[in-house]
């Protein structure tokens, strides 16, 4: 049962109960029982250990009163029990995940931002070789729709071929 368990095997599970929750077990009053040490003998200051002794004596209502004392106090933040990373640890996981993701990118966009007007001929022509199912009528209207995506979710060498092929015929596109 929860309200048997020394409160240092709970650790960072512990959290405030609520009112409610202290109304309804009002009865557990019953101090906590520590088990004892594994034979390694720990040495610090009297005032520690009658520290520790006071603590490990709580109730469990005690413990939740003294939790919410501690976070008005101290003025604590609710953690939220996923949280068991260190915030300067996760800061650097997070932005080595970041650092992989840029070098990992593989899915690219090329868009058609705007084009010459004195080529729109050649630019439609160039689109209708280019874009598969397309016939002259599709291709002009798709050149006059600009700005708009040429192609989606393809390598960065296609990409780069297909804004070559169209800066030649005086589009201007970019890469995403």
């Amino acid at each position: 049962m929860l309200f048997n368990t020394p409160i240092r095997m709970l650790g960072r599970h512990l959290r405030p109960l609520s009112k409610k929750t202290l109304r309804m077990y009002s009865a557990a009053t019953q101090p906590l029982t520590v088990p004892e040490p594994d034979g390694s003998s720990l040495t610090s200051s009297p005032k520690l250990e009658k520290l520790y002794t006071e603590i490990t004596s709580l109730t469990m209502v005690e413990v939740s009163e003294f939790t919410e004392l501690l976070k008005v106090r101290l003025n604590l933040k609710d953690i939220p029990m996923g949280a068991m990373v260190s915030a300067p640890a996760a800061a650097a996981q997070e932005e080595e995940e970041d650092e992989v993701a840029a070098t990992v990118k593989t899915s690219f966009t090329v868009k058609l931002m705007k084009f010459d007007e004195k080529q729109k001929v050649a630019l439609i022509k160039e689109v209708k070789n280019l874009l598969e199912g397309m016939n002259l009528v599709q291709a002009k209207k798709f050149v006059e729709s600009a700005p708009t995506v040429i192609k989606s979710d393809i390598g960065k060498d296609e990409a780069e071929k297909l804004k070559e092929a169209f800066t030649k015929v005086g589009a201007e596109c970019v890469i995403d």
